[in-house]
């Protein structure tokens, strides 16, 4: 059976195509690709159709990652369509609740932060668009982590 998953930040354009594009190349790399659905969305609207951050591109190219998603807000249907959907931070998790048509959708909501397991005290992926190269690096450092810790989860029948 495959794992429908779904990243949600604000605009759609850094983080949350960031942990797509990271989750999706790291399933791959495992051999597992066919086991999931992977896409992400934002809360906001503001961006629909646009390609990630210029920046989030650069710095995940540098890692190895292509992100070519085009943003997308959340819909309705994401919450039947998808097993899980994975806010970015709190204000995305308490949109997603506002959002849920009902409580067994509520349910498929957790937070990115619940997957790491190196982050320190970091209990949500900080926005990196109004910070520096450095903030991208960090946001990729967290992602990476808590995808790892995502797909061992799946792949140990947890999640």
């Amino acid at each position: 059976m495959k794992r429908r998953i779904l990243f949600v930040c604000l605009g759609n354009i850094c983080r949350s195509p960031a942990a797509e594009g990271i989750l999706r190349d790291m399933a791959a790399r495992e051999g597992r690709a066919a086991e999931f659905d992977i896409d992400s969305a934002g809360t906001y609207a503001g961006h629909a159709g646009e390609l990630p951050d210029s920046r989030m591109r650069e710095a995940a190219f540098a890692r190895g990652y292509r992100l070519t998603h085009r943003s997308r807000p959340v819909c309705e249907d994401d919450f039947e369509r998808f097993d899980m959907i994975v806010a970015m931070d709190d204000n995305n998790y308490h949109n997603l609740f506002r959002l849920a048509p009902s409580l067994q959708a509520r349910e498929k909501i957790f937070r990115m932060a619940e997957f790491f397991t190196s982050a320190g005290d970091r209990s949500y992926v900080p926005d990196p668009y109004y910070e520096g190269r450095a903030g991208f690096e960090v946001v990729l450092d967290l992602l990476e982590d808590a995808c790892a810790e995502i797909l061992r989860r799946t792949r140990c029948g947890e999640l």
